[in-house]
């Protein structure tokens, strides 16, 4: 028998120093299921698969949205993880399926289904082919994507009737070559578009792009496919999937399943005696707590993911795991406590195929006890028996973190979720204003389909598939005619007669990445051996994989020896040096444009477009565990613009008089401000800080004034600067309330020093920030949203045609 999470929990802090750290335990009880019966249009045999898999009757928001879909309409389920979002959809698609096999055309209604990863299409085809499997040759579905080998791709063009696939592989391979794909098109009738909820920023952007796309090549086919969508919990999910869509969309957000105990503990790893940067104290790291906290429950036979935020702290975490599993299995007297350190793994993107499911199977046959995952690993991949989950560091939104406490408990089991808190002022903040999470709506979701960094190649891959018209522009939206003549005028389309045509030689769909990763990933290669180990994103490159860096891979450590830009590799060779490494670079701004500016008082709040240049300049070494610097190199590395959106405000000399701050405090000040502010936001807007980045300078050559700038980290913006603008007020308060309750003398990682400061994290005055904040909110006006009542999104200013994608560095400087 499963011990309770509340046990558990005992187990991991048994005396006064470990429960010291716990700083608020929210329980949510057990909850009753409601049941409802199958809409009668339902054919019997899928209701019978359906029984035969152990589900004896539907709750009742999968049978409501199965009779939305069945009544053609589009629909989106947002309820909670483990309630069977995906039967409310499969039900309906394999009934229509089934329906379709008896077509005398031989291939009958298809089906199309996207995931935001492979992981997550591979694992869903598996459920497919076994709810179909009494349906014999009905049903035959098939992933097709990167992973998919050639000789495969041919039958499941022409034979696949459930396919299976990813928005990237969708924009780049399906669409370009839609007449090899028209008999499925043809008979397309319905998109699922699973774990809707991440298609957010100039992500979700893209892929709103790329469904208008599919919808105007299905009419050229003469089908009309009806989208059904799955979302965790989500403001307005409904909203966010007609704009993902561009289709009005029927909303069911009542959940009706049951759920087991969820005990959800806040936790705040302990200082140390240490002390870091301009000598504040250290607290021990998010990944040195979770790490102990995984071994730990390995140990207690707890089945176990820590979700990390990023592939190194996934990889670190698994290594220090493994190492403490092996101590304590040598001290061990049975030989199965030997194999406790190889019951531990890391997941994470960058990963060969090959090696993701392997890692997959060993998760879903109980192989694996612990796994320290990337987000990767949190879209909805079934992972069920789970009894814990620990979340090192807040993953950015509260729809996140429901998602991977989620991720335990998925047999109606009661379960546990631990946030470990990293050294940051919003994590600070959310564990000891525990409020903030447990009694605060999940966010919107953010995307913006009308930027035009996002739309322009994608007017340009639709003229590539079919020759643009008059009567498509109104698919694409109000920018569309304005952008247009842009692309003739770059010599991308050319109009003929009545049509916009695709003039070059080379693929319209390969002048982008729908992922905004800023071009060619760079290949991270073995020198010694020629091997392959895996890839780095592009617009990562410069601050990971620069020349002496230090990278992991499944456990293993190497340096970086050359990166080679025009090439796009990094070559490395295995080492095990005692330090981390950290980039550290600069970070300039202009203002392109002022869309709008709000009076706050003697202040300014404005929004509008900018360009940042970005260059990393060098790069520390820091010890392992303590984070202390043992040196600083110089790097020769090119720097990068970056045209986006911003929101900015301005203080005037009476304000900065008034605040009682110094000149030689002034940059200080405002620098600290910029930075909690960078870390607060995530509490207001659907991202996290690494989305989006700052500058703040006492003098800005376009202001004229005092200025703190904080910008979207993607071309032509992602909507959080947008976002910040109209909850500025709310925004800017929490900020100073961050900085203002931090219990620390001068300034702290919890409340105003950044992790990826350029400057490091010089220079910072706390109280000058306090002051200065306190000044400006006294003149924000009294309604929550700034300009918002008559506040529309211009058209953009700084435009360029596009060409090969540069992502900026969302840098804080």
């Amino acid at each position: 028998m499963r011990p309770s999470p509340r046990a558990v929990l005992d187990r991991l802090a048994p005396g006064p120093s470990r429960a010291s750290r716990i700083t608020h335990t929210e329980h949510l009880p057990p909850r009753a299921g409601r049941h409802a019966i199958w809409p009668d249009r339902v054919r019997p045999e899928v209701i019978a698969a359906v029984q035969a898999a152990g589900i004896e009757h539907p709750w009742s928001h999968q049978a409501l949205a199965a009779e939305y879909a069945l009544d053609g309409e589009c629909v989106v389920v947002s309820t909670g993880t483990a309630s069977g979002k995906s039967l409310g959809y499969l039900v309906p698609v394999l009934s229509t399926l089934l329906d379709g096999a008896d077509a005398p055309n031989g291939r009958g209604a298809t089906a199309l289904y996207l995931a935001p990863t492979k992981a997550l299409a591979a694992d869903q085809c598996r459920a497919v082919k076994d709810l179909a499997r009494p349906l014999g040759n009905a049903v035959r579905p098939a992933a097709y994507d990167g992973d998919t080998p050639f000789e495969e791709r041919e039958w499941v063009r022409q034979y696949a009737n459930y396919v299976l696939t990813n928005p990237d592989m969708l924009h780049r391979g399906i669409l370009p070559s839609h007449p090899r794909w028209s008999s499925f098109l043809r008979a397309l009738r319905y998109v699922v578009i699973d774990e809707c909820h991440t298609y957010r920023g100039v992500f979700g952007s893209h892929v709103a792009q790329v469904l208008r796309r599919l919808r105007r090549v299905c009419a050229r086919y003469g089908s009309e496919p009806v989208f059904l969508m799955a979302s965790a919990t989500a403001a307005e999910p409904a909203v966010a999937a007609q704009r993902l869509t561009g289709l009005p969309v029927r909303e069911v957000s009542d959940d009706a399943s049951p759920r087991g105990e969820l005990v959800f503990a806040l936790w705040e790893p302990p200082l140390t005696e240490l002390h870091g940067e301009k000598g504040a104290p250290v607290r021990r790291t998010a990944t040195a707590e979770t790490a102990d906290l995984l071994t730990d429950l390995v140990v207690q036979g707890v089945r176990t993911v820590a979700f990390v935020r990023s592939r190194r702290g996934a990889e670190l975490i698994s290594v220090i795991a493994q190492e403490r599993l092996a101590a304590v299995s040598s001290a061990a007297d049975t030989p199965g406590d030997r194999s406790l350190a190889r019951r531990v793994a890391a997941y994470r993107g960058g990963y060969l195929p090959e090696e993701r499911r392997a890692l997959e199977r060993a998760l879903h046959s109980g192989e694996l006890l612990g796994l320290a995952a990337t987000t990767a690993l949190e879209l909805g991949v079934d992972v069920s028996g789970l009894d814990a989950v620990l979340i090192a560091g807040y993953p950015g939104t509260r729809a996140s973190l429901w998602q991977q406490a989620g991720r335990a408990g998925r047999s109606g089991q009661g379960a546990l979720a631990v946030l470990v808190a990293r050294d940051d002022p919003l994590d600070t903040y959310l564990v000891h204003h525990p409020e903030a999470l447990f009694q605060q709506p999940v966010e919107s979701t953010v995307l913006d389909p009308d930027n035009p960094y996002v739309l322009a190649p994608h007017l340009c891959a639709a003229a590539a598939e079919l020759p643009l018209t008059d009567d498509d522009l109104p698919l694409f939206g109000p920018a569309t005619a304005e952008l247009l003549p842009q692309l003739e005028a770059a010599k991308l389309l050319r109009r003929r007669a009545k049509a916009w045509h695709w003039t070059r030689r080379e693929r319209a769909a390969d002048l982008t990445d729908i992922r905004g990763e800023g071009g060619r990933p760079v290949q991270v290669v073995e020198a010694e051996t020629g091997r392959l180990l895996g890839t780095v994103d592009a617009s990562a490159a410069h601050a990971t994989v620069h020349d002496g860096a230090v990278h992991l891979h499944q456990g293993r450590t190497y340096l970086v020896r050359q990166l080679d830009l025009e090439d796009s590799v990094a070559l490395v060779e295995e080492a095990d040096p005692p330090y981390s490494t950290v980039a550290r670079d600069t970070t300039s701004i202009s203002v392109l444009e002022t869309d709008v500016e709000v009076p706050w008082g003697e202040a300014r709040l404005c929004y509008g477009s900018v360009e940042v240049t970005n260059q990393v300049v060098s790069f520390l070494r820091r010890k392992l565990i303590t984070g202390e610097v043992l040196g600083e190199t110089r790097l020769d590395l090119p720097p990068r613009t970056l045209r986006t959106r911003a929101v900015w405000w301005t203080v005037t000399e009476d304000q900065v008089d008034a605040a009682r701050v110094a000149p030689e405090q002034l940059g200080g000040a405002l620098h600290a401000a910029e930075h909690a502010s960078i870390g607060m936001l995530p509490l207001f807007a659907t991202c996290d800080r690494w989305d989006i980045g700052g500058v703040s300078i006492p003098l800005h050559p376009d202001t004229l004034l005092p200025t703190v700038f904080v910008y979207d980290g993607h071309p032509g913006g992602a909507g959080f600067a947008e976002r910040a603008f109209h909850t500025a007020r709310e925004w800017l308060t929490a900020t100073r309330q961050a900085i203002a309750s931090c219990e620390c003398e001068a300034g702290c990682p919890s409340c105003i020093q950044s992790p990826k400061c350029g400057n490091g994290n010089d220079p910072l005055h706390k109280r000058g920030a306090v002051r200065l904040l306190t000044v400006l909110l006294q003149g924000a006006p009294a309604d929550k949203a700034p300009g918002a009542a008559a506040y529309e999104v211009p058209g953009r200013a700084g435009y360029e045609a596009p060409g090969p994608a540069v992502s900026g560095e969302s840098t804080e400087a």
